[in-house]
């Protein structure tokens, strides 16, 4: 057997493993059911591709994010391991040529997604496979108290059953104590089975809650006054996109991203990011998964995450190289914490709305009663609700607690890149005629995708269509053309949800919502964001203590880095200042930290104190000469 070091050297070119890395994967060669906790950019994949390598046979990996499962088979192909993915936006032709390759051998990986597993025809097609490891990503997906609990994942069990020897490899970023056990007993560990826990401590971040009332002044300011490159969270696609023109407008290389986005347009923002042509990405919480750039500077929230299992996720972005690094949360406690409330009940609408919605989901896609089950629907939902009339956020989370329930199976997005294979052999290319556009199409795919006859490429017809001087829509139907004529089989891009009846359509009065899949989940999430609000709010516990007491672990002492430690510094030593002498010190203080200026709002926010206390202190150090202020810009600068 190769030893893991050797391999490690010789695929990814490092002479060392991480902190946990190698344990972790001692005891999955050991044939030990595994727990590995690891932080974000920790680096998780490691720990099952090294074994995946050693095994004789194929490792399966269940990931819930298309995007992650795209990004690391190409990762891996780059590094000259073949792996091959499957989910539900695959064709038939590309998952039996993915199987095929898995059963002859020439594949070690195999990254599905956790839908597959409800297909009996995909379970049959697994049990001929020599599978030596079963891999569960994200696997805090599988708790009910986890923060994105995904009924599909439970099916995974089943693979424990068709393959009995085969260990079993979960791995998450962010999991409390209860999930953890709750990921075990799901999994079904078996005994002796090993867990081992990165601390959640991530020393060279700092973790800042800005309060502000103009966020988009706050973020300039903020980006301007630090270097490198960086990532700012938003929850609205329509926000990403306004916030990065703002950040253009002030001079800030920005550029915006979401789900939403074709898959040219990601890659292509991705790597323009990646490349640090651009230093800022404003993204919703698409952006991020499997993107492996560990300098990035700052991550700021420009709006609060529902739970600090998506904070340390999003926040654990930066700083992975291990150089200083910022984590910036702008709140505006007067409207996020309600903001943070209305999340709760935007995700758990009334069921009567829930019961409404299946109904009119029936009507939409003319499913009649008795009729539906395993067919599988595009839906839009926006043409859905403008249709009925009814609000979008309320309807997609009544979509996935009806997929919760086991009534349909919702997937929100389903991105494919254009892809083709080459049908025909060489011998019978020899002999076709094709009109000249077509000609010319088929000559440039076969000179710039050489893998297409043996297995399916991923193509993009504008870069044919700027190469050949043609519009979009001639190489489009030159493809299209070319696959009626069975020379190739082409697949054109598309990013559509889609929903699947698990079930015939039933009455709405027998439709049942559990406890564990409402009332107990619901429960869940209103603990979760009091823990937000409490990480977020309160300014008088540091910050890490806060985060590492979420996720089970004792903090020593403050870490002294975040903001809350950094005001216990001050002069006043953590307490607001009450003497008028007090309060021209904290002033002059505040401003000395800060030598481009404040204005008194500013400078209100910054200590916590009304603005009718800090008047009188502005005014004496002002005659005094201790500071000045711009006429114009109304900011107070230390003299």
């Amino acid at each position: 057997m190769p030893n893991p070091v050797d391999l490690l050297r010789q695929h990814w070119g490092y002479n060392a493993f991480r902190p946990m890395q190698a344990e972790i994967i001692d005891s999955v060669l050991a044939g030990n059911d595994t727990l590995g906790l690891m932080a974000t950019g920790g680096g998780k994949s490691l720990t099952f591709q090294i074994p995946a390598l050693m095994l004789d046979g194929l490792t399966i990996v269940v990931t819930p994010l298309i995007s992650l499962m795209k990004d690391q088979v190409d990762n891996l192909l780059s590094h000259g391991i073949r792996a091959y993915f499957l989910h539900s936006g695959l064709s038939r032709r590309e998952s039996r040529l993915a199987i095929d390759k898995c059963r002859l051998g020439k594949a070690r990986m195999l990254y599905v997604s956790p839908e597959k597993l409800q297909s009996k025809n995909f379970i049959a097609q697994l049990r001929e496979l020599p599978v030596k490891l079963i891999v569960v990503d994200e696997a805090h997906c599988i708790s009910q108290w986890g923060y994105d609990f995904r009924p599909p994942y439970l099916r995974i069990s089943d693979l424990r059953t068709i393959f009995p020897s085969a260990p079993l490899l979960a791995l998450t970023a962010s999991a409390t104590p209860e999930v953890v056990d709750d990921i075990k007993a799901q999994l079904h560990f078996r005994t002796g089975n090993a867990t081992f826990r990165l601390t959640f401590n991530r020393t060279n971040l700092s973790y800042i809650a800005r309060n502000c009332d103009f966020k988009e002044e706050q973020l300039v300011r903020i980006l301007s006054r630090t270097e490198g490159c960086g990532i700012v969270y938003v929850r609205s696609r329509k926000r990403s996109k306004l916030i990065a023109d703002t950040l253009r407008r002030a001079g800030i290389s920005a550029d915006h991203y979401h789900a939403g986005l074709s898959p040219e347009e990601k890659n292509d923002k991705q790597n323009r990011w990646k490349s640090d042509t651009t230093r800022i990405m404003v993204a919703t919480t698409a952006f991020g998964m499997g993107i492996d750039k560990p300098d990035v500077r700052i991550v700021v929230h420009y709006d609060p995450p529902t739970s600090l299992e998506e904070y340390y996720q999003e926040a654990g972005r930066a700083g992975r190289d291990g150089l200083p690094s910022w984590a910036v949360s702008l709140v505006t406690p007067s409207t996020d914490k309600g903001l943070l409330t209305r999340r709760l009940n935007d995700t758990f609408p009334p069921k009567d709305f829930m019961r409404l919605t299946y109904e009119r989901l029936c009507v939409f896609l003319d499913v009649a009663m008795g009729e539906g089950y395993q067919q599988v629907f595009e839906f839009n939902i926006n043409a859905f609700c403008t249709r009925f009339k009814q609000a979008v956020i309320p309807t997609d989370s009544a979509m996935k607690l009806l997929s919760r329930a086991g009534y349909i199976d919702y997937i929100e997005e389903m991105a494919t890149r254009s892809r083709l294979m080459v049908l025909m052999n060489r011998n019978e290319l020899y002999n076709l005629r094709l009109d000249d556009e077509c000609e010319r199409v088929f000559q440039f795919v076969l000179r710039h995708y050489t893998g297409i006859f043996a297995d399916y490429e991923h193509i993009s017809e504008p870069f044919i269509a700027s190469s050949l001087d043609l519009t979009e829509r001639t190489v489009y139907e030159s493809l299209l053309k070319l696959g009626r004529l069975h020379v190739i089989h082409y697949i054109p891009h598309k990013s559509t949800p889609y929903v699947m009846f698990t079930r015939s359509r039933e009455p709405v009065k027998d439709l049942i919502f559990p406890k564990e899949i409402y009332e107990n989940r619901r429960i869940q999430m209103e603990r979760r964001i009091a823990a937000m609000k409490h990480f977020l709010f309160d300014d008088t516990t540091c910050r890490v203590s806060t985060l590492l007491s979420y996720f089970g672990e004792h903090s020593d002492s403050p870490c002294g880095k975040c903001d809350v430690c950094r005001n216990a510094k001050r002069p006043h030593h953590g307490n607001r200042p009450q003497t008028s002498k007090q309060i021209e010190q904290s002033v002059a203080y505040a401003l000395s930290h800060h030598p481009s200026g404040l204005t008194i709002n500013e400078l209100s926010h910054y200590l916590g104190l009304p603005m009718e206390t800090i008047v009188p202190a502005v005014r004496i150090l002002l005659d005094s000469g201790a500071i000045t202020r711009d006429p114009i810009t109304t900011r107070l600068t230390p003299r």
